[in-house]
């Protein structure tokens, strides 16, 4: 009576005998739904190959992305934010700081190092928006200062890469101070004839759209990144008006002049090699 009783296990494994699969093997693309291997989309420069999505990642994958064979000497890598404010909200802002360190792995919302791009010297500073939302705080402004007097002193092109959220709020105007400070450094590296190419990912909002990610010899962005200074909800509830389709991402941004153009990542080192070799010559 096979119809109605089963003669064999239909799972031969035994549970102690099954194997999960390991953490991280698989993502899922937030675009498409659609489930990707870890591996692949290494290969494939972090952007879905389904839909061509462009993935959030943070400095590590970037640096991995753009520099020759993932080879670089990272810079100021001990800078730390202080609290001068004694800041508190839900919890102090120095357990905040401590418990996005131990999360991690950086000490702030970027890291900046030196590298070759196809043989090229380049200095990059890398925001990380896994760190309190990529927040501008008083670390991030004085480590794109320093690394902008790294290029100017070694004459080295500067390609600074924000994905932010906008001003630490929790630094106050220590943080605010950071748009003016940042922007004067890169009117010296202007003044040196140093090239500046500033790179928009997704998001770049706030006072760093309003600062440093603005004032590139050349802008450019990824595919649908947002770009814009307040968000689309607070504009909308301030001009009471519907937005346009599209409003705030990196093709309507080009579309009204303010980038140069949109690169897609895969194709981004080739890109940045080429104007870098057309600006030394």
């Amino acid at each position: 009576m096979a119809w109605f009783k089963r003669e064999k296990k239909g799972i031969s494994t035994l549970t102690e005998e099954k194997k999960e699969a390991p953490d991280g093997l698989w993502n899922k693309c937030p675009n498409c739904k659609k489930a990707l291997h870890s591996a692949d989309l290494i290969e494939n420069k972090y952007v879905c190959h389904y839909c061509d999505y462009h993935l959030r990642i943070g400095s590590k994958e970037y640096f991995q992305v753009l520099f020759d064979n993932n080879q670089f000497k990272e810079l100021f890598e001990g800078l730390r934010s202080g609290d001068p404010l004694n800041f508190t909200d839900s919890k102090p802002y120095t357990e905040r700081l401590i418990d996005s360190i131990h999360k991690t792995g950086l000490n702030d919302a970027i890291r900046a190092a030196h590298g070759k791009i196809e043989g090229e010297d380049l200095v990059v500073a890398c925001m990380d928006f896994n760190f309190i939302g990529g927040s501008m705080g008083s670390v991030v402004g004085e480590k794109i200062a320093r690394s902008i007097d790294y290029s100017i002193k070694h004459k080295i092109p500067f390609l600074m890469i924000s994905k932010s959220g906008g001003a630490r709020m929790m630094e106050a105007a220590f943080s605010l101070m950071q748009m003016a400070k940042t922007s004067a450094k890169l009117a010296l590296l202007s003044q040196a004839k140093i090239p500046y190419i500033s790179l928009l990912t997704d998001p770049t909002t706030g006072g760093v759209t309003a600062s440093y990610a603005m004032l590139g010899d050349i802008n450019i962005a990824e595919p649908g990144a947002l770009i814009g200074f307040a968000g689309p909800r607070v504009i909308k509830e301030t001009i009471k008006k519907d937005l346009p389709k599209g409003f705030q991402t990196s093709e309507f941004v080009l579309e009204h002049g303010f980038l140069d153009f949109i690169v897609d990542r895969r194709a981004m080192k080739a890109r940045l090699a080429t104007f870098l070799k057309m600006m030394k010559n």
